[in-house]
């Protein structure tokens, strides 16, 4: 039985669906037709939604995907560009954070909002770590010095490059530059078998950056510790990530200790028009 659903007595015919499916699965051989699913389509549907959302009329259900389940597009809610200029320009990386500690509510909340960033053929497949704990940071932080440690023994050109020597130091003599006293660290991690995998949790990472901003939270994309969250055994180990998945990524969360009050000078950007 076809999950893809219309109401006839809502449905004006206009096509729009058929125009906006990705996969081009929905058929409307002439304008008196009702659309339908082409032959086939049941393998070849990526259940993305756009057809119920796209619908004025309310007209399309995927399955359980009703229209009456989907939030409406509200658009006293949508920034203007002048908003969402400022908005993107004013984000700054957060490297000094209060001790106070992030309620797991509004972490769950930016995780859900993060949860819709685009994932190549709508897979979806980023999962997430939080680590909520200041001293189990500290503890896998110190397995991160200790893979610097190693590096800079076993391939000491590419471990200076990174300045790992300075950040080794710093941490020895107490100051931490993995995650920088950060009360919440937050990983993105996928099935490494799946192609789409790494760009997917980028991208979920950054809506998780933006969307944290916008609750007044801080955060910093963690390098060193995403680094070497795909390559260190020992930190592989403790992650304790599911069989056959692995760290993409990671955003130091908190609140921010101090606010900015200016927009830095950034290079122009390098354009080649074609």
């Amino acid at each position: 039985m076809s999950i893809f659903t219309v109401d006839q007595t809502k449905c004006k015919k206009d096509g729009i669906c058929a125009a906006e499916c990705p996969i081009s699965i929905i058929s409307m051989p002439d304008k008196e037709s009702f659309p339908a699913w082409a032959q086939g389509a049941e393998q070849m549907c990526i259940g993305c939604g756009h057809c119920v959302a796209v619908c004025p009329q309310g007209a399309i259900s995927l399955g359980d995907m009703s229209p009456e389940k989907c939030s409406p597009v509200r658009g006293e809610l949508l920034p203007g560009p002048e908003q969402a200029e400022h908005f993107l320009l004013t984000r700054r990386s957060i490297r000094k954070y209060k001790e106070q500690p992030v309620e797991r509510e509004l972490l769950q909340r930016i995780i859900q909002i993060a949860s819709y960033a685009p994932s190549g053929h709508n897979l979806q497949p980023v999962h997430w770590l939080v680590i909520e704990k200041k001293e189990e940071i500290k503890r896998l932080s110190g397995m991160v010095i200790d893979w610097m440690r190693f590096m800079l023994k076993e391939k000491p050109e590419f471990a200076l490059s990174l300045h790992m020597d300075k950040v080794v130091a710093g941490w020895d003599a107490g100051y931490d530059k993995i995650c920088r006293g950060a009360p919440h660290l937050i990983l993105a991690h996928a099935p490494k078998a799946l192609p789409p995998a790494p760009a997917a949790c980028t991208i979920a990472l950054a809506y998780l950056e933006l969307a944290a901003y916008s609750m007044g939270l801080g955060a910093c994309w963690a390098g060193y510790f995403g680094a070497a969250a795909g390559l260190y055994p020992p930190l592989l180990q403790a992650l304790a990530l599911p069989e056959g998945h692995q760290a993409y990524g990671a955003l130091m969360i908190g609140y921010p200790q101090f606010s900015y009050h200016r927009i830095p000078l950034r290079k122009e950007p390098a354009v080649t028009w074609r």
